[in-house]
């Protein structure tokens, strides 16, 4: 089993990154392999809307020259994703969003390439906007036919200098309860 973590932050070791990681530690603690990929490391332009994707079906989108397929081969090869991302302006980066708007094209003309897939979101939060983060990157999993993976509250954790998020003790423990979460899904559909 492997889990592709996603982190849509401009800042490569990141709050979010630590979250990411924070659920990570559960999931090897299970023998799950994960893998992380940093946005701020690959560029990936915005959806063109040229529905292109539609017409081949061939689970690419016709733009080549940036990191968006070789994301999307490791999103449809992996058994879990974990999407996470700082609030910028009430919702996620515009890297997230980039990911996103045209996985959510390629995947429309290509039906059921996630489904099934265990999927979790994490959110890091100077202050506000931390719910409609959330909410964009859980509707981007709800609708490719994903099966989310909770915690005993809502996937954010609060800090804005890097490394505050680890004072947050209430929403470390929540992102450690979220791969304990995760790992038990993940077991229950690829053990059997």
């Amino acid at each position: 089993m492997k889990v592709l973590g996603i982190n849509g932050s401009p800042r490569k070791n990141d709050n979010t990154s630590i979250l990411i990681k924070t659920v990570f530690d559960e999931l090897m603690k299970e023998g799950i392999e994960i893998e992380l990929i940093q946005l701020s490391e690959n560029k990936i332009e915005g959806c063109r809307a040229c529905r292109a994707c539609h017409k081949n079906r061939n689970k690419q989108c016709v733009i080549t020259d940036d990191f968006f397929n070789e994301c999307l081969e490791k999103m449809i090869a992996s058994d879990g994703i974990i999407l996470g991302s700082p609030v910028y302006s009430a919702g996620v980066t515009s890297q997230m969003k980039a990911l996103i708007d045209r996985a959510s094209m390629v995947l429309a003309g290509n039906k059921g390439l996630l489904k099934y897939k265990v999927g979790a979101s994490v959110v890091a939060a100077r202050r506000g906007g931390a719910i409609s983060a959330f909410d964009t990157l859980n509707n981007f999993m709800y609708s490719k036919e994903m099966i989310l993976a909770g915690s005993s509250y809502w996937n954010m954790v609060y800090g804005n200098a890097i490394g505050e998020v680890e004072q947050d003790h209430e929403g470390i423990e929540n992102m450690k309860n979220l791969g304990q979460n995760m790992a038990w899904i993940l077991k229950r559909i690829y053990n059997n």
